[in-house]
């Protein structure tokens, strides 16, 4: 049996770590994450993590874990910022309000599948012109659903939340962990 990880998110590997797990195969897979109209985000996080770990090839013994995170600001889905422009649009939307953040997690071994999702609030303190100005030339926000990372300097920002810090950084790790013991796979040892 061998452990995939269907991301290419140093952060998802990171936190991994932090269970003792070290995936045998990295896979990121190539999907369409493009929302269908009308589709509310929490299920459209949950669709993505199951789109993921479907198109990820593995033998019928492999545990493989997919996981996406969704910035939403009410109904409207903020993915990962085109450029500095969205970006910067994103954060004046966030800007002084809560939002949720919704990391779905999908573990499929053969074919079974189990998943999760965790859902935080955060509320993004009102940022002043300079603040705005000096992350966005931080490029911190680049490849970050709703155009930050509260992992890293963005982290200044946000004066609250309410939920699994680790979810919002991409990966809840009680429920991953959870999860892939469900899967057969062994953690912390």
């Amino acid at each position: 049996m061998a452990f995939v990880l269907g991301s290419g998110s140093p952060r998802r590997l990171e936190l991994l770590g932090q269970l003792g797990l070290v995936p045998d195969a990295i896979r990121a897979p190539d999907i369409d994450e493009d929302p269908i109209k009308g589709e509310l985000p929490r299920p459209y996080c949950a669709r993505m993590a199951r789109e993921k770990v479907a198109a990820v090839e593995a033998d019928d013994e492999d545990v493989v874990l997919c996981a996406d995170t969704t910035v939403a600001l009410g109904r409207r889905i903020l993915g990962k910022p085109a450029d500095a422009d969205e970006a910067r649009e994103f954060l004046t939307a966030l800007s002084g309000r809560r939002h949720r953040v919704i990391t779905a997690i999908a573990v499929r071994k053969g074919a079974r599948i189990w998943e999760k999702d965790v859902v935080s609030t955060v509320r993004m303190k009102a940022l002043s012109a300079s603040e705005m100005a000096a992350y966005i030339a931080s490029e911190d926000w680049r490849g970050k659903a709703g155009g930050y990372g509260i992992q890293g300097p963005a982290g200044a920002l946000i004066p609250w939340i309410s939920g699994s810090f680790t979810g919002i950084v991409g990966l809840p790790l009680a429920e991953t962990a959870g999860v892939l013991q469900a899967a057969g796979l062994r953690v912390w040892t």
